[in-house]
């Protein structure tokens, strides 16, 4: 099972009702999810930005391949070719995020989703100051790997640029990990959020607690039953 991260900018002028609504977004996400495997997918906005989470149970899929019908409404990445699989010159309009933190990984032949617990998905946005980024990664890696479990399953930090996206579940699923982290080593900061805090740039005008990391709006949440693919659209 795959954990895919990817963040996506909507045109100049371009409403992000007239980039997701219509029955041609969500019938196509449903049935691409259901023939591609593909699970338990979120995406966020702020502002003309999008940050987008979903779960491949086989083969990783791209993100052009379940979201097609808004892709004209998104703006092109420079840089990057496509992901294997789609079609021949297409512009690429998802950017991948870097997974640099996550509680779990999925393990082999143990369930990674109850179908039985019902969660509401979350998502948080930080601002990395340029400088910090190696320190940020370093002691997150240490916390990961040292601490495996210690918090929500399906808590999992992407990082593109410096932009820190940070999707979660509510309430929590708390559930000791099944594997052993790599690192014997006992670094994890006690203080950890006083250790952290230097290592953002805040952002201002927000709700008090939201100073460091940001609460998302959830646009879209879909996910995949034993009976049905259900997919639902949110609108603020």
């Amino acid at each position: 099972m795959k954990r895919c991260i990817y963040r996506a900018e909507g045109l100049d002028g371009v409403e992000k009702a007239e980039i997701w609504r219509g029955p041609e977004v969500s019938f196509e996400l449903a049935e691409a999810m259901e023939r591609l495997e593909v699970d338990h997918l979120s995406l966020f906005a702020d502002g003309k930005r999008f940050y987008l989470y979903y779960e491949c149970l086989r083969e990783t899929v791209p993100p052009e391949q379940l979201l097609m019908a808004a892709g004209e409404r998104l703006a092109v990445w420079p840089g990057g070719e496509l992901e294997t699989g789609t079609r021949t010159g297409m512009e690429r309009r998802w950017a991948p995020m870097t997974d640099i933190f996550h509680y779990h990984q999925p393990a082999i032949d143990v369930a990674w989703r109850h179908s039985d617990r019902s969660t509401e998905p979350y998502g948080r946005l930080a601002r990395l100051k340029p400088e910090e980024a190696a320190s940020y990664i370093y002691h997150h890696y240490q916390y990961q790997e040292e601490k495996p479990g210690d918090g929500d399953k399906y808590g999992i930090i992407g990082l593109h640029e410096n932009l820190l996206f940070f999707y979660s579940e509510q309430p929590a699923t708390l559930e000791p990990a099944t594997y052993k982290g790599k690192l014997n080593t006992s670094l994890k900061p006690e203080r950890w959020a006083e250790v952290m805090e230097p290592h953002f740039i805040p952002w201002t005008g927000v709700s008090a607690g939201q100073e460091l990391w940001r609460k998302l709006e959830l646009v879209l949440h879909a996910r995949r039953t034993e009976e049905e693919t259900r997919c639902v659209i949110r609108y603020a």
